[in-house]
C-alpha cells in the first residue's frame, strides 16, 4: 500500500475514532487532526469535493476549540442550582450515571440519610454537567460526599467556580469545606480549587 494511501487511511481512522470519544475537547482535537489529514490527502490526489468538506470540518473544529478553551475557566459558562437531596431530577442524574459516579466516588451512596445533606447541580446552558453533595457537620464544617462532573465535561473545570465564586457554601453558613479519603489523582484538582492538606484530609476555608 503506497505511503500516501496509508496517510489517507490514518486521517479517516482518526475522524471515525473521534466520534467514539466522550470528552468534548478530545473529540474536537482528534476530529481536527483527522479532517486536516484527510483534507491534505484529498487535495494531493485531486478529490476536491472531499478536500473542501474536510477543510470546512477542520475550520469548524478550530472554532469550537477556541470557544471551549475560552470557556474552560469562565465562571459565566456555568451555573450552580441548589436542589433538595431527595430531588427526583437529581436522583435521575445519579441513576443514569451510577456506574461512573461509583467509579469516581466509591464511598458515595445516593440513598444515604439526606437530612444533613445539601446538593447542587452544575449546569451549562440547559445541560447538567456535574453534581455536588455535602454533609453538614458541627461547627460550620461541610464534608464533600460527591464532587462529580460528567465525562463529557471532565476536561473543563466547573469545580473552580463551585468552590470559588459561586458562594454556595457561604450561603449555607459553612465556614470550611473538607474532603476526606481523596486519592492521589485528585490532589492536583483540590490544590487548584483552593484546598490545602491537613493531615489525612483536605480543607478549604469559606470566604464570608
Amino acid at each position: 500500500m503506497p505511503w500516501l494511501e496509508i496517510i489517507g487511511w490514518i486521517g479517516s481512522g482518526l475522524v471515525v475514532w473521534s466520534l467514539m470519544v466522550a470528552r468534548v475537547t478530545k473529540f474536537r482535537w482528534m476530529n481536527l487532526a483527522g479532517s486536516s489529514i484527510a483534507a491534505a490527502y484529498n487535495g494531493v490526489i485531486g478529490v476536491w469535493p472531499f478536500m473542501a468538506m474536510n477543510a470546512i470540518i477542520a475550520v469548524i473544529d478550530i472554532y469550537w476549540l477556541v470557544r471551549l478553551y475560552r470557556e474552560k475557566h469562565d465562571a459565566a459558562a456555568f451555573e450552580v442550582v441548589e436542589v433538595a437531596p431527595s430531588d427526583a431530577y437529581l436522583r435521575r442524574v445519579l441513576d443514569v450515571h451510577a456506574a461512573d459516579v461509583a467509579a469516581f466516588a466509591p464511598a458515595f451512596r445516593a440513598d444515604a440519610d439526606t437530612e444533613a445533606r445539601s446538593a447542587w447541580l452544575v449546569v451549562r446552558g440547559d445541560e447538567t454537567v456535574g453534581v455536588v453533595v455535602v454533609r453538614a457537620r458541627e461547627q460550620g464544617e461541610a464534608k464533600v460526599e460527591l464532587d462529580w462532573v460528567t465525562p463529557r465535561f471532565r476536561d473543563f473545570t466547573p469545580g473552580e467556580f463551585v468552590h470559588g465564586s459561586s458562594g454556595i457554601f457561604a450561603d449555607k453558613g459553612f465556614d470550611r469545606v473538607v474532603v476526606e479519603g481523596a486519592p492521589a489523582s485528585e490532589e492536583r484538582y483540590l490544590t487548584r480549587v483552593g484546598f490545602t492538606r491537613d493531615g489525612d484530609r483536605w480543607v478549604r476555608p469559606v470566604a464570608a
